[in-house]
């Protein structure tokens, strides 16, 4: 039943983000036909960030308690009719409002995919199998986006967000179909998520590897969001060739998620921590100066190497709080609503920098906070694993 359940996760996860990586190249386009400002642009995707943040701990308390076969289904609908529903969009409000949507949906899937491979790893393996559950994540992004630019080009904007509609049924079928109704699971009665969350406010440990994710993901919205904006105002750049430039920065990411993630169980997370920010911040720094499609995939191939250190050592660090004090499903929610709030934080950044002071600014005000936000947080999850050793031999 696990390995069966392993695979089920794997494939479904690659389905449903392989829907998603196809409307990365074209959303901004999309939106800024409908009038979308730089704000605007922030707003739509932090839409997304908030209803799946607000979210993610619940559904993680709950699926602690009652399983999690119903909330990853639920959350593969929804992906399906959000990508029936944007082409119809008529306003940016209805944008927002459908990508809020689409939130509530990611919120059952993502952090329920974590809380399984969580629950699944061996102990001192967590960053291996976080590592392939990541190579699930970033395949499918990485692949999406090079399929969203060829229907695009060919078939127009609205060809893509059926596709990810298709993608994301398809991924429902197959969890329903295939995935154990009854996997092992924490005892019901286990603390609710209030008192979860205060317990993980008082362990210092648990607050660095929070704020860690969530300073790592400040980036999202500049690379993601913003890229296809920058290189559409160079001349002859296709949809193609921006889909490739993402593709480029995912799939390093993938291919070396679980070499790092072995490296990540039996090394110094804190220093790898550390070392993939600071590669990460230096390449965000760079895109504003790229010029050529050949320089950018260098850069976001650079982008994607820096991530792949730190994705399976943050991972890892959930994987070890969930086990040991919170559950899996717990522990993954609010790791996932850390996410949430970094990609919030970069929307808000990212955005009012382009209106103010230029696009270059939203990429070189984010690597700053990126930096100052890791950085900090590496010191309280370095003293919390000295606090954590001497209780243990106290």
């Amino acid at each position: 039943m696990e390995r069966q359940t392993f695979i089920t996760i794997l494939l479904s996860v690659f389905i449903a983000l392989l829907g998603i990586g196809i409307i990365i190249p074209v959303m901004p386009v999309f939106a800024t036909e409908l009038g979308a400002s730089g704000f605007s642009l922030g707003m739509i995707i932090a839409a997304f960030s908030v209803s799946r943040g607000l979210l993610q701990p619940i559904v993680g308390n709950l699926s602690d308690k009652f399983g999690r076969k119903r909330f990853l289904v639920a959350g593969l609908f929804i992906y399906g009719l959000v990508g029936l529903l944007i082409p119809h969009a008529q306003s940016v409000v209805h944008l927002i409002t459908i990508r809020g949507f689409h939130g509530i949906g990611s919120a059952m899937i993502v952090p329920i995919a974590m809380a399984y491979m969580s629950f699944l790893a061996p102990a001192g393996q967590e960053g291996k199998y976080q590592g392939y559950l990541n190579i699930a994540v970033f395949c499918g992004i990485g692949c999406g986006p090079v399929i969203g630019g060829i229907l695009a080009d060919a078939w127009g904007l609205a060809s893509v967000f059926y596709a990810m509609a298709l993608f994301s049924f398809v991924a429902f079928l197959l969890v329903i179909r295939t995935m154990p109704a009854i996997v092992p699971k924490r005892n019901k009665d286990q603390d609710g998520i209030y008192r979860s969350v205060i317990r993980m406010i008082h362990r210092r440990r648990t607050v660095g590897i929070l704020a860690a994710r969530y300073g790592t993901m400040v980036i999202m919205v500049p690379t993601m969001a913003f890229l296809p904006l920058l290189m559409s105002g160079w001349q002859g750049v296709t949809g193609i060739q921006i889909g490739m430039v993402i593709a480029a920065r995912t799939l390093v990411n993938a291919v070396l998620q679980v070499p790092f993630g072995k490296f990540a169980d039996r090394s110094n997370k804190v220093v790898l921590l550390l070392a993939g920010t600071s590669v990460m911040c230096f390449a965000l720094a760079l895109v504003p100066s790229a010029s050529t499609f050949v320089h950018m995939i260098l850069i976001y191939m650079l982008l994607g190497f820096g991530e792949a250190v730190i994705w399976p050592v943050l991972g890892a660090y959930a994987s070890e709080e969930g086990r040991n004090h919170f559950g899996h499903g717990t522990m993954m929610g609010v790791f996932s609503l850390a996410m949430s709030a970094g990609v919030f934080t970069g929307a808000i950044l990212a955005g009012y920098s382009m209106d103010n002071w230029g696009m270059p600014y939203a990429f070189y005000l984010c690597a700053v906070t990126v930096l100052v936000v890791t950085f900090s947080s590496s010191w309280l999850i370095a003293s919390g694993n000295r606090m954590d050793e001497s209780d243990r031999n106290g």
